[in-house]
C-alpha cells in the first residue's frame, strides 16, 4: 500500500491530530477559498438583473460567466511556468490583492465592457489564488493529514452556498447588483490582512535548482503521471458539470418542483454537503484516499443515473436525491484532490496545480456546452435530453473511476537527487519533508522546518 492509501507499510492507523496552527492554516485557507467561490457564483443569479441594467443580450450576459472561467485557466497556464522560482506566500499575497481589486472594480462597473473587463481580471488572480491555496496544503500537511485540510477548505464551496449566495442575493435586491462585489470586496481586504500577518512562508521548494523556464515547463509535461492526473481532472468535472447546471430547471420542468421548493432543496444540499466534506476529510486520512475515492465514485455513478431519470416526486425525494448527487460529487474530490497533489514533486508542485487548475477551469467551460447540445425544450415545457446527458456524465465518471488505479504519487528519488545537487554546490542539504514544507518562515507546527540559505 501506498503512503497516500493507508497507514506505514499497509496498515490502517488512526488519522494524525492536528495542532492548534495546523488549524489556523486550514481557516486561513478556506477564507480565501471562500471568497473565491462567492465571487464565482453570484453573478449567475444575478443574470436577470444585469440584462435589465446594463441592457444586454443573453449571449452577452453568457460571455461574462464564461470569461472567468476562460481567464482562470489561461492565466494559471502561464503562471505554472514561475510560481515555483517564487514563495507561495507572496503568490498568494499578489494574486489575492488582484482578486479584492478586481471584485471590487465588477461592483463599481457601469456597462457591459467593464464589466467584461472586471469578471476576466477576477477570474485572472482568482484562479491563481485557488492553485496557490491547493499547493500550500501540498506542502504543509504530510500525507496522513492533507484530506482533512483539503475537505475543510473545500467545505468553503458550502458555506459559499448557505451562507455566501443569500446574503450577497440580499444585497443585491436593496442595493443594486453592483452591492454583493464591492462587499466582497471589503471581506478581501480583512482576509488579505490576515493573510499577510499570519500565514507562513513556504519557499522549500524554491531550494531546487532551476533551469530555464522553458525547459522546467516542458519537464513538467513530459511526467507521465502528471498528464494522467490532469487528464483525470478533466473526466471529475466533465462528470459532475455536465449535471449541475440543468439540474434546477430538470426539478422545476421535469419533477415538477416549484421556484419555492429550490431554495429548500439547496440549502438542505449545502448543509448536508459541509458536513460530509469534513467527515469525508477525515475517512479518507484513516481509510486511505484511492479506496475511498472509489467507493464514492461508485455511489455517485449509480445517484446519477437515478437523478437524471427522476420522474415526479414529493419534495422529500428531490431534495433527498440532490443531496446525495452534491454529498458524492463533492465528496470524490476531496481523496481526488489529495491524490493529485501527492503526484508532483515539491518543486514542480506550485506549477502542476496552476495546470491542474487550468484544465479545472476549462472543463467547467465546456461540460455546460456538452450537455446545452444535447438537450432541447419540450412543447409541454419539459427539458428532453437529460437521461442522455446523465448517460454521458456516467461515462466520464466511469473512465475517471478506471484511471484512479493508475494516479500514483511522485517518487522520493527526485528529491534526493536534489539534495546531492546542493550538496555538490555547497548548499545545505535538504529533505524531502523540509523541502516540500514553510522553510523561511516560523509556523510552529509538527513538520520538519528549517531556514533554507544560499551561498
Amino acid at each position: 500500500m501506498r503512503p497516500d492509501e493507508g497507514g506505514k507499510d499497509g496498515q490502517l492507523r488512526g488519522p494524525v491530530p492536528l495542532s492548534r496552527n495546523d488549524f489556523c492554516l486550514i481557516v486561513i485557507l478556506a477564507l480565501v477559498q471562500f471568497t473565491h467561490i462567492v465571487d464565482f457564483v453570484i453573478v449567475m443569479p444575478l443574470g436577470l438583473q444585469l440584462m435589465a441594467e446594463l441592457q444586454i443580450s443573453p449571449g452577452q450576459f453568457s460571455r461574462i460567466v464564461s470569461l472567468y472561467g476562460l481567464a482562470a485557466a489561461a492565466a494559471n497556464i502561464v503562471a505554472a511556468a514561475v510560481v515555483d522560482r517564487l514563495d507561495r506566500k507572496t503568490v498568494l499575497l499578489i494574486s489575492f490583492a488582484g482578486f479584492s481589486f478586481s471584485t471590487l472594480a465588477c461592483g463599481l462597473s457601469d456597462s457591459y465592457p467593464s464589466l467584461l473587463v472586471a469578471r476576466s481580471m477576477a477570474g485572472m488572480f482568482g484562479g491563481l489564488a485557488a492553485a496557490t491555496i491547493m499547493a500550500v496544503i501540498g506542502d504543509a500537511f504530510p500525507a496522513e493529514k492533507r484530506g482533512r485540510a483539503t475537505g475543510a477548505v473545500l467545505s468553503a464551496f458550502a458555506v459559499a452556498s448557505i451562507a455566501g449566495l443569500p446574503l450577497g442575493l440580499l444585497l443585491a435586491n436593496q442595493h443594486g447588483w453592483g452591492a454583493p462585489f464591492i462587499a466582497l470586496a471589503a471581506v478581501c481586504l480583512v482576509i488579505w490582512i490576515a493573510v499577510w500577518r499570519y500565514l507562513p512562508s513556504f519557499c522549500g521548494h524554491t531550494a531546487y535548482p532551476r533551469q530555464t523556464i522553458l525547459r522546467d515547463y516542458w519537464q513538467l509535461l513530459q511526467e507521465r503521471r502528471h498528464l494522467l492526473a490532469l487528464l483525470w481532472t478533466a473526466l471529475l468535472v466533465h462528470g459532475t458539470f455536465t449535471i449541475i447546471p440543468f439540474l434546477g430547471p430538470y426539478l422545476l420542468a421535469n419533477v415538477r418542483r416549484s421556484q419555492d421548493d429550490l431554495p429548500f432543496i439547496y440549502a438542505v444540499a449545502g448543509l448536508c454537503t459541509l458536513v460530509s466534506m469534513n467527515l469525508i476529510g477525515s475517512w479518507s486520512d484513516r481509510f486511505g484516499k484511492r479506496p475511498l475515492f472509489q467507493l464514492l465514485a461508485l455511489l455517485t455513478l449509480i445517484v446519477t443515473l437515478v437523478v437524471t431519470n427522476l420522474p415526479p416526486v414529493s419534495l422529500l425525494v428531490a431534495t433527498m436525491m440532490a443531496t446525495l448527487f452534491m454529498v458524492g460529487a463533492s465528496g470524490r474530490m476531496i481523496p481526488a484532490q489529495a491524490m493529485m497533489m501527492s503526484t508532483a514533486t515539491p518543486a514542480m508542485r506550485g506549477s502542476f496545480l496552476s495546470l491542474n487548475t487550468a484544465v479545472q477551469h476549462l472543463a467547467i467551460g465546456i461540460a455546460p456546452m456538452i450537455s446545452g447540445a444535447l438537450m432541447s425544450r419540450g412543447s409541454d415545457g419539459s427539458l428532453i435530453g437529460y437521461p442522455t446527458v446523465g448517460l454521458v456524465a456516467t461515462g466520464f465518471a466511469l473512465l475517471s473511476l478506471l484511471l484512479s488505479g493508475r494516479i500514483h504519487p511522485a517518487p522520493t528519488e527526485p528529491t534526493a537527487r536534489v539534495a546531492l545537487s546542493l550538496q555538490a554546490s555547497e548548499k545545505p542539504a535538504v529533505t524531502a519533508d523540509q523541502v516540500g514544507g514553510e522553510v523561511c518562515g516560523n509556523f510552529d507546527s509538527n513538520i520538519p522546518r528549517h531556514r533554507v540559505t544560499t551561498s
